[in-house]
């Protein structure tokens, strides 16, 4: 069994930071756990606006709490996230995310990441990317 807290991962180098400054992502589950996937809680900033285009991973994103939107930009289509909202980007969809306010995502990926991923100049996760160490 896995056991481990959200509070505990932030305290480690499960917790990462995006080099723009976007959003932080405490990745309680990762590829070493053997899981198949991984999950993440997300923190975007208020006033973010990125592209995206995961071409490697397929992603879900529950959003716990904040508004924004996710926009498809195959067909340019909005769709506003709120508390409750669930998209799945099960097309490797590019997409850009905006947050209104702050916004908490749980976020589960297939494949599982090992850690250290932020995006690649094509708003894409590497599959290479190194573990982290588990310092939990």
């Amino acid at each position: 069994m896995i056991v481990r807290t959200l509070q505990t991962a932030e305290q480690t180098a499960r917790r990462i930071e995006s080099p723009d400054g976007n959003w932080n992502s405490v990745r309680l589950l990762l590829k070493e756990d053997g899981m198949g996937f991984s999950f993440h809680i997300t923190t975007i900033y208020a006033g973010a606006d990125f592209q995206m285009h995961y071409q490697n991973h397929l992603e879900s994103v529950y959003c716990i709490s904040g508004e924004g939107e996710v926009e498809t930009l195959d067909d340019n289509k909005r769709h506003l996230i709120s508390a409750g909202t669930l998209y799945v980007l099960d097309q490797h969809d590019k997409h850009i995310l905006r947050a209104f306010t702050e916004m908490t995502m749980a976020c589960v990926f297939n494949p599982p990441l090992t850690g250290q991923e932020v995006h690649n100049a094509e708003g894409a996760y590497e599959l290479t990317a190194e573990p982290i160490v588990d310092e939990s």
